[in-house]
């Protein structure tokens, strides 16, 4: 017999990202919040495994500061990103916010500004916080909400 033959594959690629997210406007429980009424600011980390050049697997960790009251969350965010190319990623985003009464998910569209080095880019994020939530009292209410993700993906 002859030698074996040996197919060629590519391997699952490892990045990541850091950024900074302005939480806009949000609405639940009868109430609009916007960035003027109650500042908050994230610091989204994530690390992303490329299963090919279109989908991505990403685990984002954000803790973020709110001012009114003064209170630190931490969001534990894994989700699904698809890149349509021309710099365009689209995805999904399940959200754990940590010692909160609140989950659901994060849809998010994605567009690569301009390369910073080598594989490095800055991108803008709309990202769109779906949370079902809890208030102190039991009753259960949804939030909806956008916001701006600006950072760096390596």
């Amino acid at each position: 017999a002859g030698p074996m033959a040996w197919r060629a594959e590519a391997q699952d690629t490892l990045g990541g990202h850091f950024g900074v997210l302005f939480p806009l406007v949000t609405h639940g429980n009868g109430t609009t919040i916007d960035i003027a009424d109650d500042f908050t600011i994230g610091f989204p980390v994530g690390i992303t495994v490329r299963r090919s050049p279109a989908f991505a697997f990403d685990l984002e960790l954000v803790p973020s500061i709110q001012n009114e009251p003064l209170d630190v969350n931490l969001t534990v965010h894994p989700g699904v990103l698809w890149t349509f190319g021309g710099g365009w990623t689209t995805g999904i985003r399940m959200a754990f916010e940590i010692n909160q009464a609140s989950w659901g998910f994060t849809p998010l569209v994605n567009y690569g500004l301009f390369a910073v080095g080598r594989g490095s880019s800055v991108f803008a994020e709309a990202v769109v916080p779906i949370r079902f939530q809890q208030t102190a009292a039991g009753e259960n209410f949804t939030s909806i909400g956008l916001g701006i993700h600006i950072g760096v993906g390596f």
